[in-house]
């Protein structure tokens, strides 16, 4: 059977190469993070769930298991270049059919993430509007307002929204600091050291509270989804991941720690309970506080564009490699997948529709129910690949160090499953739900009916179509054309930039990708 999968055409040659430096990188991953959204919400939400004190300590060991997590991911990077960034990587460790499972799990959790947020940022601006411009406009305004910005803006050049972010995410830094250091200079009785020793953290609550760290810090991952706009990716994503995770580990822990001493150890969980997110911005008043309330909406909106942009190159991957159809691979003038944005687009503007004309609330319904959800998988998401990383490089030995090629990858595989088992056990408390509650089952059981298609798409594509079976998950290669591709022999695809072979002619392994040995269908 001769292939039919074509060279790239103009519309779907490539994303936009070498736009994206270290810092650009680094704002796309804070917007994603949202920096101001976890420090006002995620992080009272857990003083106030858990009734622990140990906050500060959680998130500086979160972002620690982040870090041993990314040392095996970003070395994954230097040898595989895929805009599907986890999709890759799953595919080159675990296979094919976990690849594609791994993208579908993925395009779920960040299409959840992103629409969820507009539940959030809506009711946000509208109490802003009513209390400071006395506007009193309903919360699907707002909603839709952020979405038609966002769809726009996601539709230029990659870099342009870099600069966007940047300075979003540097006056959401800024007010976190100043915040933190007017609650550190108040203290209720005494610094509160206790809170930020990991050795204090109780067993007895200690799956919920790992959890809620790790979901404030979703987004972390995001630099991989760069590598093909980044300049220099072997330098760039490595760099911005660990910068990133460094600001993570200090916004975060420095924000829970300013409370527990603000409000003191003894009141600091009443405080959040009866607050929630005012409590970050009642530590100071007059202008620092209004400024922190404004930026948690742009912390809102910057974390939207952030994962429009993520869902948009994963599913524009999955469309250049012809497992979803070829039109989610089409760029616009500015080398952006406009298709794959503008489908998540739609999928946005039904949602805040939905919800409008069926009167749901919005921040139960919406953003808490599929935030919670997109970062469950998310995680799930992010334990997968670092079980693939350890896979991957014990098969395809490389100069990388035993750290980086065993110890980090295991390491971080089994706190990960801990965590995942974690949040499926305790997911009714997670989202403030009773445990016989159907969302506390069907929500994280989505996960693996997304995954459960994946592998059957896998499948059916071996089946039916090995040419684009044996390209899963090859990424950028240039005008790639799989050539014979007949089920039980190897298949060839060309990367050479001259025109490919005739078709029907053996392509040899020294034709190849020197990181796709073993292409067999």
């Amino acid at each position: 059977m001769t292939s039919d999968t074509r060279a790239p055409s103009a519309v779907t040659a490539a994303l936009a190469a070498d736009r994206l430096g270290v810092w650009s990188v680094v704002n796309f991953v804070m917007s994603g993070v949202a920096p101001l959204t976890v420090a006002a919400g995620v992080v009272t939400t857990a003083f106030a769930v858990t009734g622990l004190v140990s906050i500060p300590a959680a998130f500086l060991v979160v972002a620690l298991v982040a870090g041993v997590f990314s040392v095996g991911c970003t070395a994954m990077g230097r040898h595989i270049t895929n805009s599907g960034a986890f999709y890759g990587f799953v595919t080159r460790g675990l296979g094919r059919p976990a690849g594609v499972a791994a993208a579908l799990v993925a395009l779920a959790a960040y299409a959840c993430l992103q629409v969820g947020l507009f539940g959030a940022f809506g009711p946000g601006a509208a109490d802003y509007a009513s209390a400071h411009l006395g506007w009193h406009v309903p919360w699907w305004v707002w909603a839709l307002a952020a979405w038609a910005v966002v769809a726009v803006l996601s539709l230029l050049r990659v870099e342009l929204n870099g600069r966007i972010l940047g300075v979003l995410m540097g006056c959401e830094v800024l007010v976190i600091l100043a915040l933190s250091l007017t609650g550190l200079a108040q203290p209720h009785h005494g610094m509160a050291l206790s809170t930020l020793n990991p050795l204090d953290l109780p067993w007895h609550g200690l799956g919920a509270l790992a959890v809620i760290a790790t979901l404030g810090c979703v987004g972390f991952e995001g630099a991989v989804v760069l590598t093909e706009e980044c300049r220099d990716r072997r330098r760039t994503i490595p760099i911005a991941t660990f910068t990133s995770l460094a600001l993570i580990a200090v916004l975060y822990g420095l924000a829970s720690w300013a409370m527990a001493v603000f409000y003191g150890t003894d009141t600091v969980v009443a405080a959040t309970q009866q607050a929630g997110p005012g409590a970050l911005f009642a530590m100071a008043g007059g202008f620092l506080s209004l400024a922190g309330q404004t930026l948690y909406l742009t912390s809102l909106f910057a974390a939207m564009l952030a994962f429009q942009t993520y869902f948009a190159r994963y599913a524009y991957s999955l469309g250049r490699e012809h497992v979803l159809p070829a039109v989610f691979a089409r760029v616009n003038r500015h080398r952006v997948p406009w298709v794959a944005g503008a489908t998540l687009s739609a999928l946005g503007f039904a949602v805040i529709a939905l919800y409008a004309l069926a009167g749901w609330n919005p921040l139960v319904r919406l953003f808490f129910l599929l935030g919670t959800s997109g970062g469950f998988g998310v995680l799930v998401l992010i334990a997968a690949t670092s079980v693939a990383a350890l896979v991957f490089f014990a098969r395809n030995p490389t100069s990388e160090n035993l750290w980086t090629r065993v110890i980090a990858p295991a390491a971080a595989s089994v706190v990960l499953a801990f965590m995942v088992w974690a949040a499926v056990t305790n997911y009714a408390g997670l989202l403030g739900v009773p445990p016989d509650a159907p969302e506390a089952t069907l929500l994280p059981a989505s996960f693996a009916v997304f995954a459960a298609l994946g592998v059957l798409l896998a499948l059916a594509l071996r089946s039916r179509r090995p040419d684009v079976y044996a390209l899963i998950g090859t990424g950028a290669v240039p005008a790639a054309v799989a050539v014979d591709a007949v089920p039980g022999q190897r298949s060839g695809v060309w990367t050479s930039p001259s025109p490919p072979p005739p078709t029907g002619e053996a392509l040899h392994l020294s034709q190849m990708d020197p990181h796709w040995k073993d292409i067999e269908v």
